[in-house]
C-alpha cells in the first residue's frame, strides 16, 4: 500500500514542507477521529482536478462509515464540489443536508488544510481538504463528555483551517503511552482554569492524591499541591499544565505516572483555552525503567567480557614473549589475536543499547589490529576495504569477525611473506546474501590445494557451521589468492528476529 508521502508526491502539485505539514496533520488523525465521534479522511488535488485519499482514520468510540480502506481512492462524485469548494475558498463548508453512504444518512464537513493563512497581497497556502464523516444513524441524546469533545474537534477543525493546527512547535515521535481523548480529557479557558473533565481524567488525577473536582480549578495548582516536596519534576510541566505551549510532560506522585499532553486551542492565531490529554502510564514508565536497567547491564556484561578478553590476549602475549620455541610462540600470538578480535565485537556491543553491531565499525578495527600484528619486518602489507556489510546481530559478528581474521591473517603471513603487497576485502550486501571476497596480491596456492592447518579449519567451522555460508580458496589469474564467503541473508535475518 502505498504510503501519505507517496501518494501526495505523485500528484505532483506538493513541496516537502506540504508533506510535512500533512504528515503532522495525519499524525493528530486518531484525536481528531474520536473527539469528533466520526471518520476523518485527508484528501489532496490531483493533476486532472480531482482529489485522492491519502489518510483515512476511523473513529474509536463510535462506527466506522467506511469498512473498507478508501486511501488511494479518488473522491467520490457526491463529495466532490464540497471538497472543492472548501480547497479554493479556504473555507470550512458543511453538507447542506444528510449525505448518503451506502444506505447510511452522514453529514460530511470539508476543512481546508492552510499552512499559509496569506495576505491581502498572497492568497492563503491550501495543501488539501479535511473532511468528517459523522454516522446520523446512530443518532441520540448525546453526553456532556461528547458535546466537550465535538466542541474540542470544532476549535482543531478550524485551527486546520487557519494554519494554527497542527503545531510543527510540538514534540513528534512521542513517547509509548501518549495520551489519547478516552484516555482522559480536561479543557481548560484562557486562564487555565479547567471547565471540563473527563470521568477517566479525574480518576487519572485521584490515583496521584488529588481528591476534589478539577472543574472550576487551576490545573497548575492542583499538580504544584500533589507533587512531593523537594523533588524534581520535568521543567516543562508548568508550561503544560498551565495550557500554554504544545509540549508533553509526566506528573509522578504517589508512585503512579501520569503523562501529559497540552493542545494550546487558538482563534485566527488568539489562545482562547486548552485541551490536555491525560493517561496513567505507570506500568508503562515500569517497564521502561526495567528495559533501560536490563540495557544498562548488558551493556556493562560486555564492557567486562571485553576487559577480561582483553587481560587474557594480555596474558597471551607476554606468554609468547617468553617462550624459546617458535612454532609455541606462532600458537600462542594467533591465539592472542583471535581473543583481541571477539573483544572488539563485545567493546562495540557495550557502546550502544541494541544487540545489532554495525559490523564495518568492528572490522575497521579487525582490520587495524590484524595488519599491526601479523606483518613480520620483512613484509610490508597494505590493506583495503571496499563495499559495505552492514548490520548484523552480535551472535554472528562474532564468528564473520574471526573468520576474517584468520583470512587476512594468512594472506599477511603466507601469501605476503618476506614480501610487499595487498590484501583487499570486498564487501557486498543484497536482500539475499551477504558476500566477501579476501583478495591478496602474494604468491598464490596451487588450484584445488587448499591449506589444512588450524586456521582453515576455524574458518570452515566458523562460515559454514555457525553461519550456514560457503567458503572457496582459488588462484587469481597471475598471483594471489583469492577468497570468496557467501551467506545468505534470509539466515541472518531470521536469527535476528
Amino acid at each position: 500500500m502505498s504510503t501519505l508521502s507517496d501518494l501526495v508526491y505523485a500528484q505532483g502539485r506538493s513541496t516537502d514542507a506540504d508533506v510535512e505539514w500533512l504528515h503532522r496533520l495525519a499524525g493528530d488523525g486518531q484525536l481528531l477521529a474520536d473527539l469528533a465521534f466520526a471518520d476523518i479522511v485527508i484528501w489532496v488535488p490531483t493533476a486532472d482536478d480531482s482529489f485522492i485519499a491519502v489518510a483515512h482514520t476511523r473513529p474509536s468510540g463510535a462506527a466506522t462509515l467506511f469498512y473498507r480502506d478508501i486511501v488511494g481512492d479518488l473522491v467520490r462524485p457526491q463529495w466532490r464540489t464540497q471538497v472543492r469548494d472548501a480547497f479554493t475558498r479556504a473555507e470550512i463548508v458543511d453538507s447542506a443536508s444528510p449525505d448518503w453512504f451506502e444506505e447510511t444518512p452522514t453529514r460530511v464537513r470539508a476543512v481546508p488544510i492552510v499552512r499559509e493563512r496569506g495576505s491581502a497581497e498572497h492568497p492563503p497556502r491550501v495543501v488539501g481538504v479535511l473532511t468528517r464523516h459523522t454516522n446520523l444513524g446512530e443518532a441520540r441524546t448525546p453526553s456532556r463528555q461528547q458535546i466537550t469533545f465535538n466542541d474540542c474537534a470544532d476549535d482543531l477543525f478550524g485551527m486546520v483551517a487557519s494554519a494554527d493546527f497542527p503545531d510543527l512547535a510540538a514534540p513528534t515521535s512521542p513517547r509509548r503511552g501518549a495520551p489519547r481523548a478516552s484516555d482522559g480529557l480536561i479543557r481548560m479557558d484562557v486562564d487555565g482554569i479547567t471547565t471540563f473533565a473527563s470521568p477517566n481524567a479525574l480518576s487519572a488525577f485521584n490515583r496521584l492524591g488529588f481528591d476534589d473536582e478539577l472543574e472550576g480549578e487551576s490545573l497548575l495548582e492542583v499538580a504544584t499541591g500533589i507533587l512531593p516536596k523537594g523533588r524534581d519534576f520535568d521543567e516543562s510541566l508548568p508550561i503544560v499544565m498551565a495550557g500554554r505551549a504544545p509540549w508533553r510532560a509526566d506528573i509522578e506522585a504517589r508512585g503512579v505516572t501520569v503523562s501529559l499532553r497540552t493542545i494550546p486551542l487558538k482563534d485566527r492565531g488568539h489562545r482562547i483555552g486548552a485541551i490536555v490529554l491525560c493517561r496513567d502510564v505507570t506500568e508503562i514508565r515500569h517497564q521502561e525503567q526495567e528495559l533501560i536497567t536490563k540495557d544498562a547491564t548488558i551493556r556493562e556484561i560486555h564492557h567486562r567480557v571485553k576487559n577480561n578478553l582483553q587481560t587474557v590476549a594480555s596474558l597471551l602475549r607476554i606468554q609468547s614473549r617468553r617462550t624459546h620455541s617458535d612454532e609455541a610462540r606462532d600458537a600462542l600470538t594467533h591465539a592472542m589475536r583471535r581473543v583481541s578480535a571477539i573483544a572488539v565485537v563485545h567493546d562495540t556491543l557495550s557502546e550502544g543499547l541494541a544487540q545489532n553491531v554495525d559490523f564495518d565499525d568492528v572490522f575497521n578495527r579487525v582490520l587495524k589490529l590484524v595488519a599491526e600484528v601479523a606483518a613480520s619486518p620483512n613484509t610490508r602489507a597494505r590493506t583495503s576495504k571496499s563495499g559495505t556489510f552492514g548490520t548484523l546481530p552480535s551472535e554472528y559478528a562474532t564468528p564473520l569477525a574471526l573468520a576474517l581474521t584468520e583470512l587476512v591473517t594468512n594472506a599477511v603471513e603466507h601469501g605476503l611473506a618476506d614480501q610487499e603487497g595487498e590484501v583487499e576485502i570486498i564487501a557486498e550486501r543484497t536482500e539475499e546474501r551477504l558476500g566477501v571476497k579476501v583478495r591478496d596480491t602474494g604468491v598464490g596456492l596451487p588450484e584445488g590445494q587448499v591449506g589444512r592447518g588450524l586456521g582453515t579449519q576455524i574458518v570452515r567451522t566458523l562460515i559454514q557451521g555457525e553461519l550456514s555460508g560457503t567458503i572457496d580458496w582459488h588462484t587469481l589469474v597471475g598471483s594471489g589468492t583469492e577468497v570468496t564467503i557467501e551467506i545468505p541473508m534470509r539466515y541472518l535475518d531470521r536469527a535476528r528476529a
